[in-house]
């Protein structure tokens, strides 16, 4: 048992009132948490001796033969209620399954992991038209990822030949060490280098693999883009991705989506938004103009004075729900054209009508233009 302050591990003073100890707590479990330090033994091992110097410092009677006594007052015989160095009745085991259950092992506490190790994950970006990724598609996709061995059958070794135990590890697959700190010997496990945690060693290895049960290989893929992706949506596809090491499961395969922009049509959320240019006789008289959505050509109806900015709305011509039943709407958005290319007959009507409405042209009275002899013809 090494003499260790358990006020020193939490960085507190001995007169540390109750929130102290909690701040100082958390700040330090945040600090060496094991999610926060994978791969890193010591962090899980500081982790522990954190969380156990807090669960003594915690409880008045415990910190009270703290105080008085030291580490033998909650470590030693001293501290009763349970075996010798058992200050909690219920035994270490039951601490530490309260703390660490479900980690993984990262802190060296969990269960090690039998077998073939996973393959790693990969990813690739899959680029999409706007109508595949509205309406959803079959897509091929090319990847290059490691793949198991057929030579070998994934085993890698060579083809008559077998696996032998791995006498780095002794085909526990871990290599353990043995830190001593306030819990004592504190053992923590890593996985052994030379089968990369399998257990089994390769003393004749495939040649086709060179003994890892895998080779690098170009494939196709079907990838099946469900109706509704946006741009940034992720598939998964599990299985997909690189084979492991020597047998072991494939990954995952993340397919980032990215959608090109289309020429007429914007996307917010299910809905589409797009324009319409409709000429200006049309937006005073009214009329229908044709229109071409995502599944057909429609006719639109324009009501006599509609302003430029004015919405039609087409229900259940959006997007399809990713997540949902139905589809979003589609909002056309009425551009008035205003023409810009008129003939001298063109501007004597309009001239008319303006006349007509009693609207100023605001053309000065000297004027030899047009509208001046327009005006002066009808006078």
């Amino acid at each position: 048992m090494t003499d260790v302050d358990l006020y020193e591990l939490l960085g507190v003073r001995r007169d540390a009132t109750d929130d102290e100890l909690k701040r100082a707590y958390r700040s330090k479990a945040r600090e060496f948490h094991p999610d926060a330090n994978q791969g890193d033994a010591d962090s899980g091992e500081q982790f522990k001796e954190i969380s156990l110097a807090y669960e003594v410092l915690k409880d008045p009677e415990r910190r009270a033969r703290y105080d008085r006594f030291g580490a033998e007052g909650v470590f030693g015989p001293a501290a009763g209620g349970g075996p010798a160095g058992d200050p909690f009745g219920g035994g270490l085991g039951d601490l530490f399954d309260a703390f660490f259950n479900g980690m993984g092992g990262a802190a060296g506490g969990g269960r090690r992991r039998t077998g073939p190790m996973p393959g790693p994950d990969a990813e690739i970006v899959l680029r999409l038209t706007f109508r595949e990724a509205v309406f959803g598609v079959q897509h091929e996709v090319e990847v290059a990822t490691p793949v198991h061995c057929d030579t070998c059958e994934g085993t890698g070794a060579r083809p008559g030949t077998s696996s032998v135990r791995c006498p780095e590890c002794n085909g526990a697959g871990e290599l353990r060490r043995v830190r001593q700190s306030i819990l004592g010997q504190v053992i923590t496990a890593v996985p052994c280098g030379r089968c990369q945690g399998s257990g089994e060693a390769i003393e004749h290895p495939c040649a086709d693999c060179g003994g890892e049960g895998r080779r690098n290989e170009q494939r196709t893929l079907t990838v099946e883009i469900p109706a509704g992706v946006d741009e940034g949506s992720t598939l998964r596809l599990a299985g997909h991705g690189p084979a492991g090491f020597r047998g072991g499961p494939n990954g995952a395969l993340f397919v980032h989506i990215a959608v090109q922009p289309d020429a007429v049509f914007e996307r917010s959320g299910a809905d589409l938004h797009a324009a319409v240019h409709v000429p200006m006789t049309m937006a005073s008289l009214g009329g229908t103009i044709a229109f071409e959505t995502l599944d057909d050509v429609r006719d639109l109806s324009v009501a006599a004075g509609t302003d430029s900015g004015a919405v039609l709305q087409l229900k259940a011509l959006g997007v399809p729900k990713l997540r949902g039943r139905g589809r979003g709407d589609l909002f056309v958005h009425v551009v008035v054209d205003t023409p810009t290319d008129l003939d001298d007959r063109q501007r004597e009507l309009l001239a008319a009508l303006a006349e007509a409405r009693g609207e100023e042209l605001g053309i000065p009275p000297h004027s030899e233009g047009i509208f001046s002899k327009l005006r002066s013809a009808l006078s």
